[in-house]
């Protein structure tokens, strides 16, 4: 089966851009109460995700920034501690099921980088247990 099955397009994903400031992606991570969020370019390129972490290390070795100084500082000037695979539109189950083991979304990318949607480590869950819940129906070992 093909990753395309899965993703939940970039038209109902939430996302920051990199020209963005620390403040705008704070507020619109609280405002949708996500922990993390891809980061695109102007281009609409996947070149990586912010997590709630990465905001943190900032305010903390930053030794003069607090919240209100927040809208001075471009989120390309954030460190990202992790790195967060992309997956191919037309990439394979396994790859899928691999990466979003230790993520908690897939970003999903076209042939040119460009951001078209997640894949949630949510739907991968459900769709692993009705592969077993039907396998325990029909009688078969899991």
């Amino acid at each position: 089966m093909n990753v395309a099955f899965f993703i939940t397009p970039k038209s109902e994903c939430k996302y920051v851009y990199d020209y963005w400031t620390m403040r705008q992606a704070m507020e619109k991570m609280e405002h949708y109460r996500y922990t993390s969020v891809p980061i695109l370019n102007k281009k609409g390129h996947y070149v990586g995700t912010l997590t709630e972490g990465d905001l943190l290390w900032k305010l903390k070795n930053s030794g003069d920034l607090d919240f209100r100084h927040t809208e001075s500082v471009m989120l390309k000037d954030v460190p990202l501690y992790t790195d967060v695979k992309t997956i191919s539109v037309d990439g394979e189950m396994e790859n899928m099921i691999d990466t979003s083991l230790s993520q908690n979304f897939v970003p999903v990318v076209d042939d040119f980088g460009i951001f078209i949607g997640i894949i949630k480590r949510r739907d991968i869950i459900a769709y692993l247990s009705r592969i077993i819940k039907n396998r325990n129906d029909s009688g078969a070992t899991v």
